[in-house]
């Protein structure tokens, strides 16, 4: 005996609210085009739970080797990470240091590592990385980290001596670095103005060895000059962190490490 068409209609109207149904419980997953690997990317904070992240030094996240690693905007901090389709857990049994900040920022940096703990997905969207809570709020949003050397300008805030030491510029002295399009870089030793030949390619960069001007400044700035142009020649590879550079030797140590300046 074959159904009525009333049967029909009723089995259409109870499978169309199925789909319905099954779709409103999936809303809150992201799909796996939203999820691609987070595994050696790197993200500058945009706001948490919708309020723009406050200014100063922000806060910025790194996927790496098993580890979620960065800056709360007052203390460096690392912790594990497992990520699963669009699933990912931040453990409990993160470090971090123990420098004080003002009020504001240090409450700040607590949220910001309360929203990474308590994430359990993440998708992205325009560019931004959105972590969510189990609810399908978003906890945190990140905007993409540049990565582009070129047209970008710096100061030196820390040299190695060539002593295994990371050392501030002498006081009053101003290191810069300039990146040219055409791979040139140059730029202020502190005394003499340098110029050299640069390679980048993803992570890696190498730098010639420079040429400069033949001006005769204090023992500390020619020693300091000297310490920097070494160092120059040891870089392997680049780190860039929010307004930050870090330029190391093959062996991982710091060679320089430089502040972006304003606009460029």
């Amino acid at each position: 005996m074959e159904p009525s068409r009333g049967g029909h209609a009723m089995r259409s109207i109870w499978l169309g609210t199925l789909v319905t149904l099954t779709l409103l419980g999936c809303s809150n997953v992201p799909s796996a085009a939203e999820a691609p690997a987070l595994e050696g990317t790197s993200w500058i904070l945009v706001s948490l739970a919708g309020q723009a992240s406050i200014e100063g030094q922000p806060a910025t996240v790194r996927f790496e080797g098993g580890t979620v690693q960065g800056s709360d905007g007052c203390n460096r901090y690392s912790a594990p990470y497992s990520v699963r389709g669009a699933s990912i857990e931040v453990g409990a049994r993160g470090v971090s240091t123990q420098m004080a900040c003002a009020p504001e920022v240090m409450a700040r940096a607590s949220a910001f590592t309360a929203a990474l703990s308590a994430s359990s997905s993440h998708r992205v969207r325009d560019g931004h990385l959105e972590l969510l809570g189990s609810d399908g709020a978003v906890l945190a949003t990140l905007a993409a980290q540049p990565q582009a050397l070129a047209g970008t300008a710096w100061r030196a805030t820390g040299i190695n001596n060539g002593r295994g030491g990371l050392v501030s510029p002498v006081s009053g002295s101003m290191v810069t670095m300039r990146f040219e399009a055409d791979g040139r870089v140059g730029g202020s030793a502190g005394c003499n103005r340098f110029n050299a030949r640069y390679v980048a390619t993803g992570p890696n960069l190498r730098i010639t060895a420079p040429a400069t001007t033949r001006k005769m400044c204090e023992a500390s700035l020619m020693e300091q000059e000297q310490a920097f142009l070494k160092a120059l020649e040891s870089v392997a590879t680049m780190r860039f962190e929010a307004d930050r550079l870090e330029l190391r030797i093959e062996a991982g140590a710091l060679a320089v490490t430089l502040l972006r300046e304003p606009g460029s």
